[in-house]
């Protein structure tokens, strides 16, 4: 029986490239004993190598030909059909295992589904994805240049993020238009936490709704934000633009304005 052929509407672009394949895994480096989670496996080029170094896969892929194929040639990988961005990852996840996280992802699901996992930050031990390489840029940016913003401040907050390596569009099949990297990102808890996730969300998505505008005028819709105060208490440069500020900068903003939260 033949492969299926790639779906446009599930955004389908195959890993064929077997020196890619294997380098990914390595970085990985799963043992006997871990528990893995791959998202989207597709026709099964990374499930094939992790199953032969690991007891407890788990697969979820929304492609119901694709998951049969899967099922008929792993009888040891447990093969979830489901779209990831519609299940509860939670449920997958068992609280009684450290999870390692891997997957190809299409670009328009990449941010949900990492901001979903790092909701469960507690029960993985590291993640590795395959991502457009302009999407790696941005997780991993730096304040003060054009690629820092809230997708920046919010995934290094919750967790330490490494670009690895490049892969070209020539390893896939069909061959993108872009060029993919691979990210590794492992969770992390902060010695200072934001008091409130939500209070933070807020003023990181204030802050960068209007990047030219400085923190005061970005922030000054909010009904606690004190210019006097965030340069008082916290030293900081109200007038100064947000994409200036580094995580710990709008953890302690938020901390202020939530003080009351």
């Amino acid at each position: 029986m033949s492969a299926p052929r790639p779906r446009r509407r599930f955004s389908q672009n195959f890993l064929v490239d077997r020196n890619y394949m294997e380098r990914i895994v390595d970085a990985i480096a799963p043992e006997p004993e871990d528990h893995v989670l791959e998202i989207g496996p597709g026709r099964g080029a990374l499930t094939h190598l992790l199953a032969s170094r690991t007891g407890n896969l788990v697969v979820v892929e929304i492609d119901r030909d694709l998951a049969r194929g899967i099922e008929l040639e792993f009888a040891d990988v447990r093969v979830i059909v489901a779209d990831v961005m519609k299940i509860d990852v939670e449920v997958i996840l068992d609280s009684r295992h450290l999870w390692r996280v891997v997957g190809n992802l299409p670009y328009h699901i990449s941010t949900p589904v990492l901001f979903a996992l790092l909701r469960v930050s507690e029960r993985i031990r590291d993640m590795h994805f395959c991502l457009q390489e302009e999407l790696v840029a941005r997780i991993c940016a730096s304040p003060g240049g054009k690629a820092w913003g809230r997708l920046s401040v919010m995934m290094q907050y919750h967790a330490e993020v490494v670009p690895l390596f490049r892969i070209p569009s020539t390893a896939f099949r069909p061959r993108p238009r872009v060029q993919s990297r691979i990210l590794r990102v492992l969770p992390r808890k902060l010695e200072k936490p934001a008091k409130s996730l939500e209070v933070l969300e807020d003023v990181v998505r204030r802050a960068f709704s209007h990047r030219r505008k400085t923190l005061q005028n970005a922030l000054k819709s909010h009904p606690r934000f004190d210019s006097a105060a965030v340069a008082s208490e916290l030293g900081i440069d109200p007038g100064a633009r947000p994409e200036t500020f580094g995580v710990d900068d709008f953890v302690a903003i938020s901390n202020l304005l939530a003080a009351d939260h």
